[in-house]
């Protein structure tokens, strides 16, 4: 195989994976794409909130930065959004799950990835956090406090715009 075929096999996936996802939406996402006519390797993608959690009717912005190792590496994904969650960093926005660091394989896509991270909505690590502070309520059983925080911020940080 050349350099050159290899190259062309993650865009030749991404373009699979957006023509799957634009037959096929997937019901976390209000969309999902390239930026832009930029090359593939830049996306994002607007997440729901998960109904009958602190998170519903909230919307975030998510960044999405594919490496030239793709689909044999994970891509690089964060909250452009800020969204209270232990496993978010409140500033940065980066994602502290284990399927974009040690075990992600390239059966996953885009598309299942956000789902996963949809998913880290409703099941939230609080012994490994990025936030410490909604980290802290959980772990002190403070549920109220927490959620009463996460809508605060699911309401005033609603992603609105393109």
């Amino acid at each position: 195989m050349s350099s050159s075929s290899r190259a062309q096999s993650p865009a030749k996936r991404l373009q699979s994976e957006l023509k799957t996802y634009q037959s096929e939406p997937n019901d976390a996402l209000v969309e999902l794409g390239p930026v832009g006519d930029s090359e593939l390797t830049h996306w994002t993608a607007v997440m729901k909130g998960v109904p009958g959690t602190a998170y519903e009717g909230g919307r975030w912005k998510l960044d999405i930065r594919i490496p030239p190792t793709y689909p044999n590496a994970p891509p690089d994904i964060k909250f452009v959004t800020r969204i209270c969650h232990p496993n978010v960093n409140f500033k940065t926005g980066e994602i502290c799950l284990d399927l974009l660091k040690t075990t992600w394989t390239p059966i996953y896509t885009l598309s299942t990835t956000l789902t996963a991270i949809h998913q880290l909505l409703t099941s939230a690590e609080p012994d490994s956090p990025l936030n410490v502070d909604i980290a802290q309520l959980f772990r002190q059983g403070d549920y109220v406090g927490a959620e009463a925080l996460i809508r605060f911020y699911t309401e005033t940080e609603r992603w609105e715009g393109r």
